[in-house]
């Protein structure tokens, strides 16, 4: 299970930082799993944004957000991060974390399909 957190209304220019927690099985740690952040307005198909490798020494982010936003994550406390700077109105979405099955922490994945476990979303909304 995932759970996301952190998501507000802001003014164009501030901050946001979310954060989603992870539930794991017994034998599948959390480090095991590459995870990503992917957001969707309505009417349109879900986005990528970032995504980061179980060890999270590879990230990748998405041209839209490049240098604005920043994946991380913690393995000790099961934690993923967006850090989110310089927001713009067009960032307005529901942001939703996502984890692979845990196959191969050195996975880097960018599309939806390739995520089994998803969390409930967290409303972003920017204001210009």
């Amino acid at each position: 299970q995932l759970n996301e957190t952190g998501g507000g209304l802001v003014q164009a220019g501030q901050s946001l930082r979310l954060a989603c927690v992870g539930s794991v099985r017994a034998g599948n740690p959390f480090s095991a799993h590459t995870l990503a952040w992917f957001r969707q307005t309505p009417g349109k198909e879900r986005e990528f944004v970032a995504t980061i490798s179980g060890s999270g020494d590879v990230q990748v982010v998405a041209d839209s957000v490049k240098g604005r936003f920043t994946i991380s994550r913690d393995n000790a406390e099961n934690t993923v991060f967006l850090q989110m700077d310089g927001l713009k109105p067009e960032d307005t979405a529901v942001y939703y974390c996502a984890a692979d099955g845990g196959n191969d922490p050195n996975l880097i994945l960018i599309q939806s399909h390739d995520f089994e476990a998803w969390g409930r979303g967290t409303q972003v909304f920017v204001s210009s």
